[in-house]
């Protein structure tokens, strides 16, 4: 299948546009399309899909073009027409498809189902139509819906089919792709024409046709040999359907180990989350209680606190008054107001008259200064005394603040660490409760062991019962045979029953051969793409389901890959086939030109996009050689680097102009 042209009518942002593709003329097989991002490149290659399969991606369903739905009045008609037209072995195929929008009297814009006509023109130039029942079942024929996945695809979709691959959640179809396009599904209808399964095939017809009359044990040993295929059938059927299962869970599970790894690692940091909250609460408790011990120090320890500085001024004048001896210079129990008294009668104690100015009555005076209150002798004692304790008191009291003040200061520093910490942990966790993801994924892990075990156990039933079986049938078989032979016409039913045999058994050996040979060349043709494109030390593996694997040439085992080469893998599994198709249809060996299929266009939107310049450049020259047409739908910063390395093979290019968000144009 090579594309020759696709015109789109009203299809979304294109009312009237058209692209002639390159064909491969002058070793020109490359058309690129270039444009910025939203200016029409997934939808131009979206037309495509549309056009042969009736379906998009798009969100919105409606795709006749916004201006044109705009423009319409209630109860006009509007078309959108997508044109394709195509080759595929000797006979031109004109595709088209459109579908009819009519504005209602609400304004409400409403589409009809699909109209899908193919006109067919033959080597001879003869025109003719596929009648519209069949029109699907011809669409099928020239590429199946389930294969046009590798040929039809995205930058963003291209990555999802690299994971499909590497956790073989595709693996069925990606084998049904290998097998029918690298020409074996010739071989394995002829398998299927003589089926000993089937009651249709060769074999099973000879199985009916032998004359019980000579013998009625003839037919009941082949009623016995039916029921016995019969079962074999649904036996092959349901181990088909425990192997789907299986691979089924098996994908489950690889991909909730790789989803647990992710949150493995969130319940580390979950832990760490939780430590660092009981250590943060745990540090503000204590620093709490070290506020509260400075507190009831202080409260305890205020008045000579804040009387320190008049001590200190008082401290001095007693200092002066301690340089006086007033020791013994008092009267014991004698006070102020008896002196007083002595003073105001100008009589002592002891007769003396004291008379005012006198030196008795000066001298009787003084003892004012020595005797209680004003006993200087015993308060400058007691006052130095309790001045040097409240001082000493004032100096712990200021030494244990500042050791509380440092250890609360540490423990707000403390607490801020951990705190910016914590905001870290949580800012990764997204505020997700990780233990309990962690606790359902790996319930879910645990489904899918239990599923796996138990299409184990399955298959070994059944196993075990088609072995069974199978002795049973050979039994019946061999009976019959020995029946047979006694009868003319039963010995050469039983001679082409014989022939039949060992055509399927011969068959199936040559199938088997055949594709364990093109697995292993599309292994090494794989590897050679892949290393054209991804240099990095990395080789494929390709199982007998077709399960692709990734692995390091000096490491045993797989290897995560990145998205770069995710993309690699894809691009080697698809161009691969492709160049295996094209070297069996230009080989000189009549074998290997049994085994080749048509060649078919690669249609990429934005394939490019994930790799570096240099890979882009390797990318670049591998795809014109590998497939027989390339078309790309590049963004301008690619395309402009695609050209440079294409340029030789580029034999259609266009470039998308944007005139407002419904309309482009191409130019």
């Amino acid at each position: 299948m090579l594309l020759k042209s696709i015109k789109l009518e009203n299809f979304r942002q294109f009312r009237n546009e058209s692209i002639d593709f390159a064909q491969g003329e002058g070793g020109k097989n490359v058309t690129i399309i270039i444009g910025e991002n939203g200016t029409g490149k997934t939808t131009f290659a979206q037309a495509f899909f549309w056009c042969l399969y009736g379906e998009t991606e798009f969100s919105d369903k409606i795709i006749l073009n916004k201006m044109v739905a705009t423009e319409m009045t209630p109860g006009s008609e509007e078309k959108v027409r997508v044109t394709l037209a195509l080759r595929h072995g000797e006979v031109d195929y004109t595709l088209i498809r459109e579908q009819a929008y009519h504005k209602d009297y609400s304004n409400n814009v409403k589409g009809d189902n699909t109209v899908f006509d193919i006109a067919i023109k033959d080597a001879s130039g003869n025109t003719s139509y596929v009648k519209k029942s069949q029109c699907e079942a011809e669409v099928k024929s020239i590429l199946p819906k389930e294969l046009s996945r590798y040929f039809f695809f995205d930058g963003e979709r291209i990555e999802k089919m690299s994971k499909d691959i590497s956790t073989g959640k595709k693996a069925t179809d990606f084998a049904e792709a290998v097998k029918g396009l690298l020409g074996l599904n010739a071989m394995i209808s002829a398998i299927g024409h003589f089926n000993p399964r089937s009651s249709l095939s060769v074999i099973g017809s000879y199985e009916k046709s032998f004359d019980s009359k000579s013998n009625t044990k003839i037919q009941e040993y082949t009623a016995k040999i039916d029921k016995c295929n019969s079962r074999l059938a649904e036996i092959d059927a349901a181990l088909e359907e425990l192997d789907a299962q299986k691979a089924a869970a098996e994908t489950r599970k690889s991909e909730k180990v790789i989803e647990l790894k992710q949150y493995s690692e969130g319940e580390k940091l979950q832990k760490e989350k939780e430590d660092l909250q009981k250590q943060i609460e745990n540090t503000t408790r204590m620093r709490a209680t070290v506020y509260k011990t400075m507190c009831k120090d202080f409260n305890a320890s205020m008045s000579p606190f804040f009387s320190l500085s008049l001590i200190k001024r008082v401290a001095l004048s007693i200092e002066v008054l301690s340089r006086h001896d007033y020791s013994g210079k008092d009267i014991p129990f004698i006070r102020d107001k008896t002196i007083e008294y002595l003073l105001k009668q100008k009589v002592c104690l002891c007769g003396t008259h004291l008379d005012e100015g006198s030196v008795p009555y000066e001298k009787v005076k003084s003892l004012l200064d020595v005797i209680p209150p004003k006993s200087l002798s015993t308060y400058v004692t007691d006052f130095k005394k309790e001045s040097k304790r409240r001082a000493g008191a004032i100096q712990d009291l200021v030494e244990q603040m500042q050791d509380n003040l440092a250890t609360a200061s540490q423990q707000s520093d403390d607490i801020m660490d951990k705190t910016d910490e914590l905001h870290k942990i949580e800012a990764k966790l997204s505020g997700e409760d990780v233990s309990e993801k962690v606790r359902v994924i790996n319930n879910e892990i645990q489904i899918c062991v239990k599923t796996i075990n138990k299409c184990n156990n399955d298959r070994d039933k059944l196993n075990r019962e088609r072995g069974g079986l199978e002795k049973e049938r050979e039994r019946a078989d061999t009976e019959r045979q020995n029946l047979t032979l006694l009868d003319e016409k039963n010995r050469k039913t039983q001679m082409y029953l014989t022939y039949a045999r060992k055509i399927y058994e011969e068959l199936e050996n040559v199938y088997r051969t055949s594709e364990e040979e093109i697995r292993n060349r599309l292994q090494d043709t794989i590897n050679d793409i892949f290393k054209q494109i991804y240099e990095g030390g990395l080789s494929l593996t390709i199982d007998s389901k077709y399960h692709i694997t990734v692995q390091a040439n000096d490491y045993e085992g797989d290897v995560e890959t990145s998205t770069a080469q995710s993309i690699s893998v894809i691009f080697a599994f698809i161009t691969g086939i492709i160049k295996m198709a094209r070297e069996n249809r230009n080989a000189s060996d009549d074998d290997a030109k049994l085994l080749s299929s048509e060649p078919y266009p690669l249609v990429m939107d934005a394939p490019l996009s994930a790799f570096d310049k240099r890979r882009i450049k390797t990318v670049c020259e591998a795809l014109p050689e590998t497939a027989e047409q390339v078309i790309i739908f590049i963004k301008d910063t690619d395309g402009e680097l695609a050209e440079d390395y294409m340029g030789n093979r580029i034999g259609s290019r266009h470039q998308f102009d944007k005139k407002n968000e419904f309309e482009t144009n191409l130019v």
